[in-house]
Formats: C-alpha cells, structure tokens, sequence
C-alpha cells in the first residue's frame, strides 16, 4: 500500500511550510501529493507552485470541481500540468454538490452522473487530439448551438506528453461508484471504512463489468482519504477531527442533500447524522461537534496512541485501497511512513 499527503485547500489563510513538509513526505517515500478546492484556494495553482520543488512525487488533484472549468479548460490545464511535471500528474475530479454548483458557479446540479460521463469523455477527446472536439452534448455541446453561431470545432494547439494523465473520480453515492469503475482509471472515497467495503465493491465489481469499462480490478486505483490523529488519549485524538466531519456531514450540503451525510448513514450511522445535520443547520455547531461519536470517527480514520494506529492498519491495508491519502501534519506524517513504508 502507498502513501500520499492530501493537502486538501485552504482555510482562511494558505498553510505554511507546505514546501518543506512536501520535500520531507518526498524524502520519506510517499507516493504522491494531492489538493482540492471547495469555495477558496483552487486546487491546481498550489499544486504547480508547491511541487515544482518535487521531483518523484505523482502530484494529483483531489478533487478538481467539474463545474469550475468547461471540460476543455480542464484538459488544457491537465495537459499544461502533465508537462510541467514531466507526466506526473493526476486529474481527480468531482461533482461537489448542488449548493456549490448552482450557489458558487451558477450552474446547474441535476443528472450529475450524466454529466460526469460528458464530461470526461470531452476531457479525453481534447487530450487524445486525434481530431477537433465535438460534442453533441446535452451539457456541454462543442460547438455551441446558440450565440453568434460561428463557433468552429478545435484542436488543441500544444501536443499533450501522452493521450491523457489518469482520469480518478471522487464518489460516494452506489450509482456514482458504479460510473467511477465504468470510465475511471481509479477512485477517489472520501469517507472510506476499511471494514465495510463489500458495497463498495460489489458496486465497482458492475462498472467494470460494464462494456467498454476502461479498467478491471487489477489496473484499478483505489485512494482513500484517511484523517490521522495520534495520541495516547483516543478521545482527545478523536476531538481533533470531530469538527471536520461535523462539518461535512452537518453543513456540506442541504437537508436531503447530503451526500456525506447520506454515506454515514449506508455505515450504520444514520441516526447519528441525521442528529448531527440538525445540530448543525441549527446553528449549534458545538453541539454537532459532540455528537459526532468516537465510532464514527474510527470508522473512517485513524485515532488513538501510535500501537492502536499500527493495529488499525491492518483492516486499511486488508481492504482494496491502494494508496492512503494521509491528512495530518508533519510528525503525523512521520510515523505514517515508519508505519506503513
């Protein structure tokens, strides 16, 4: 099993040190390293500034929003970044939800699977370059069927290093499971438990079972992000990372459209999310905080003292994942290669 640092994006202000902990994590063996976006920093210039000092690391997104790039601006810019790294860059997209998409972009949500599979096929089109990009649509038409009517069919101008970097797609939803396995060159699970994967699998197990299914279970990458907090006090552990899921199943999305929210729920944890979600769109956001138990947040990441870390693993590196997107600071860091490299 590989590591990689999921750096994530910003918060209110840019992280410090990330070169330095990203020449460390290079130094130690990790794989890769990946960013994503939500509403702030975006996912791709840090990823160009940061890891031109690098030399191996595969650097990837995790996630890219589709609906912040037409689908020929994401492979104009996965090519450029496929070049800049000399090939070593990952193109990890997603849908995000409906109040990013049509609150922050202006765009709608509805048939987010649809548009996925639109939109990945554009990005592989631009990138192969065998011919000028069309595409009858119904959400992303080439040429436009509207405006001024002039709109002509194009070919990218610089040659890409190869067809196309990995295309990888974060998912959480069956359905959207089964699409990743079907078009996708790996998956990118955000909420991710070692210990329940026979859903998951059984639904990658009917996208690549799919005609024209670009990959099997063999070639398929599987990269899980995995929060670390170590410490002899696992309650104190799990206080570090309680805020973050308290936001992502609380206020990640609206009442009844939550995917994160929705995913806890498939655990066994329904009755908790749903407890939490109210909490949070309450306003008592503390009170979401405290209701995210212990178990939960053993569910999906990794707490306690550096033995019951090392225990833990077993079931991650037991389970399909193939690389572990390790979020945590530099001793996290640390004791994640001596652990698992």
């Amino acid at each position: 099993m590989k590591l990689g640092w999921h750096l994530g994006y910003w918060g209110a202000t840019p992280p410090h040190d990330v070169r330095t902990t990203l020449l460390a994590v290079e130094a130690m063996g990790y794989d890769s390293a990946w960013t994503s976006e939500a509403y702030g920093s975006d996912a791709l210039t840090p990823l160009a500034w940061h890891g031109s000092a690098t030399t191996r690391l595969r650097l990837g997104t995790s996630i890219a929003q589709v609906s912040a790039r037409t689908p020929t601006a994401m492979a104009m810019a996965a090519m450029t970044m496929d070049h800049l790294s000399e090939g070593r860059f990952a193109l990890g997209l997603g849908v995000s939800g409906p109040q990013i998409v049509e609150g922050w972009y202006g765009a709608p949500f509805p048939r987010p699977l649809a548009r996925t599979r639109e939109y990945v096929d554009i990005v592989r089109q631009t990138l192969a370059r065998d011919q000028p990009v069309v595409s009858a649509g119904p959400h992303y038409p080439l040429p436009h069927p509207g405006g001024a009517g002039l709109g002509k069919p194009l070919r990218l101008i610089t040659h890409p290093r190869r067809p196309g970097p990995p295309i990888l797609l974060a998912a959480e939803g069956p359905r959207n499971v089964e699409l990743v396995a079907e078009i996708g060159d790996g998956w990118l699970p955000i909420l991710f438990s070692p210990r329940q994967v026979d859903d998951a699998l059984e639904q990658l197990s009917r996208g690549w079972s799919r005609p024209g299914a670009r990959r099997t279970a063999e070639d398929f990458e599987i990269l899980p992000m995995a929060s670390v907090a170590i410490d002899d006090d696992i309650e104190a552990a799990a206080d570090r990372l309680r805020p973050a899921l308290a936001l992502y199943i609380g206020g990640m999305g609206a009442k009844g459209a939550n995917f994160h929210a929705e995913k806890f729920a498939r655990l066994g944890y329904e009755r908790e999310a749903t407890r939490v979600q109210e909490l949070f769109l309450a306003g008592r956001r503390k009170d979401a905080i405290a209701a995210i138990t212990t178990a939960m947040v053993e569910e999906v990441s990794l707490i306690g003292p550096k033995e019951k870390v090392r225990d833990d693993l077993d079931a991650w590196k037991e389970s399909p994942a193939t690389t572990l997107l390790i979020s945590g600071d530099l001793p996290v860091l640390r004791t994640m290669a001596e652990l698992v490299l």
